[in-house]
């Protein structure tokens, strides 16, 4: 095994292009997760637009156009880019052993077709940008983001945060799960030292309860009228559900 490859693991690299990504194991080996492209801004306003998936989003805006898209391409490729050059510089500079770094470089979920090209089904997110579980006390939430974010890189008490969706068309196959487990056990775990994770899901979306609760994650609370849904994509207050993952008492999807 190479330095490149020491530290770079468990990512592949595309022969082809030079881009690394993580491949889901069976029966979804024909899904990877890559970095972002900037190409990808052409295809996101139309899954975003789509009631069947940003009705399970908080952040979005409502009608997405392809500048929203722009901006937030911009801005995770940054991120990504940020971890794989950390990286590129751990195999450049001999140092020995895979390096702990601060985030995943991979976070696109594609599907390989038959002739070698992909096509975007959605993405996959952990950072430490989560919301805490505070019952409502706004002051105490910002506490605890602040403190969270002020952590040292691998720290065991960092808690890290999913948000992620898939494109409507690949619903309901395990995609998801598979993806979070992938993140979670292949490259959040031995590359980041994770120890703590959670993810919030608005209160009606059975499916990403089940989800989590696939990888180990147990429900710990719930926030009554936790936010405002746009007027544009519904209107009303919504209830936030607050899972839970924890290294030493989950139960290992590995």
């Amino acid at each position: 095994m190479t330095a490149r490859s020491a530290q770079l693991h468990p990512l592949d690299v595309n022969p082809s292009s030079g881009e690394v990504f993580l491949r889901l194991s069976s029966p979804h080996e024909n899904i990877i997760i890559t970095p972002p492209r900037l190409s990808d801004v052409d295809v996101i306003p139309a899954l975003m637009n789509d009631p069947r998936v940003h009705q399970t989003l908080e952040g979005p805006p409502y009608p997405y156009l392809p500048e929203h898209a722009e901006l937030w391409i911009k801005a995770v490729k940054s991120g990504c880019d940020a971890v794989l050059a950390q990286l590129e510089h751990a195999a450049e500079t001999g140092q020995m052993g895979p390096i702990i770094v601060d985030g995943c470089p991979v976070r696109i979920l594609r599907e390989v077709r038959e002739d070698g090209t992909d096509i975007f089904l959605g993405d996959i997110a952990i950072d430490r940008n989560g919301k805490f579980d505070t019952s409502g006390d706004t002051e105490a939430e910002k506490e605890l983001e602040l403190a969270n974010m002020a952590r040292p890189v691998g720290d065991d008490e960092i808690v890290w945060s999913f948000g992620d969706y898939l494109s409507p068309s690949h619903h309901g196959k395990g995609i998801m799960t598979a993806a979070i487990k992938a993140i979670l056990y292949q490259w959040a775990v031995p590359r980041m030292n994770a120890k703590k994770a959670i993810g919030t899901v608005f209160k009606g979306n059975i499916g990403s309860i089940r989800v989590f609760e696939k990888n180990g994650f147990v429900m710990r609370g719930t926030v009554k009228n936790w936010g405002n849904i746009p007027e544009g994509r519904g209107g009303g207050k919504v209830d936030l559900h607050f899972m839970e993952w924890n290294f030493e008492s989950a139960s290992h999807a590995t």
